[in-house]
């Protein structure tokens, strides 16, 4: 008889520890990783991405790390595409696999598939360029927050190609992004199991100071200088690197810069949060706990086989 194969869903917030879990988990089950970090992709942002080191990577063998270059277009739908046939081939030799990230986007397309959305003339889009150039971010975030108070809860803010959509979708159906968000979920020949990395708010928050201020000392101001000629990309429209670019474009101080990393980050960090806690599939853990992540693990796997 053959096994029902599952896919080990390790989610949270930046900075709660799910890249040594996964290892961790992966190494227990002698399988493999597939990241959905939708960052960490791109070869040419290493720091202030937090990518597994060189040796964490060497532990268990990853896939869709350091995969594309930053001047690459990728969408989550590309993602998705990708992830399920190597997913597919994956499980002729595993009985489980592991997809670790924080993008909840790109965890959601892998395990549940995408929504559809209208088609979008491109007028619309050039129009919400030309107001992201003239008028700033904040005049995007600004008319998401009363076209579609819902989307904006859950968009990371900082994204203007996030933002840029969901407008572009808002302005040509007359309806809200969110409103086309039906969560009807595609068939998988997979079961995922969801795994949460829980910390307390106010430790987490120190954590990501502290990443900050190490990802300083590690080289993010130089590898930011590196990606400055690219800064328009989409793939950089990230915090770490929107600050550093501002402080290259002496809009702040470099010590203004990195509180703002630090800023936005938590920020950030309280929405993946926000949007993994309001789905009842996940169950919570410390990243500490892999024996308690391993025993519902199996637990699981034995009910469903």
């Amino acid at each position: 008889m053959n096994r029902q194969k599952h896919l080990i869903v390790i989610g949270g917030a930046t900075a709660t520890g799910k890249t040594a879990a996964a290892i961790q988990v992966a190494q227990h089950f002698q399988t493999e990783i597939l990241s959905a970090d939708s960052r960490q992709f791109y070869q040419e942002m290493s720091i202030g991405t937090a990518k597994p080191t060189l040796e964490e990577l060497s532990q268990v063998p990853h896939h869709f790390i350091n995969s594309l270059s930053v001047q690459t277009d990728y969408s989550v739908g590309d993602f998705e595409a990708d992830a399920l046939t190597l997913l597919g081939k994956l499980f002729e030799k595993h009985n489980a696999v592991v997809l670790v990230g924080g993008s909840g986007l790109y965890i959601r397309a892998c395990c549940e598939g995408l929504d559809e959305f209208p088609e979008v003339p491109p007028v619309f889009i050039a129009e919400l360029e030309s107001k992201l150039q003239t008028e700033g971010i904040a005049a995007l975030q600004a008319e998401l927050e009363r076209l579609d108070p819902t989307y904006y809860e859950q968009v990371d803010l900082n994204n203007p190609h996030r933002l840029i959509r969901a407008l572009s979708v808002c302005r040509a159906s007359g309806k809200p992004f969110s409103s086309f968000r039906t969560k009807e979920k595609k068939e998988r020949f997979f079961r995922p199991i969801y795994l949460l990395m829980d910390l307390e708010r106010p430790v987490l928050y120190e954590k990501i100071n502290t990443r900050v201020d190490e990802m300083m000392t590690h080289g993010l101001l130089e590898e930011a200088q590196s990606l400055y000629p690219l800064k328009a990309l989409n793939a950089l429209q990230t915090v770490g690197y929107q600050e550093l670019f501002d402080f290259f474009d002496e809009r702040c101080t470099l010590e203004e810069a990195v509180e703002k990393i630090k800023q936005n980050s938590r920020r950030y960090a309280k929405r993946q949060s926000t949007w993994f806690r309001k789905d009842p599939h996940w169950h919570p853990f410390a990243a500490s706990n892999t024996a308690g992540m391993i025993s519902y693990i199996e637990s699981i796997m034995e009910a469903g086989s």
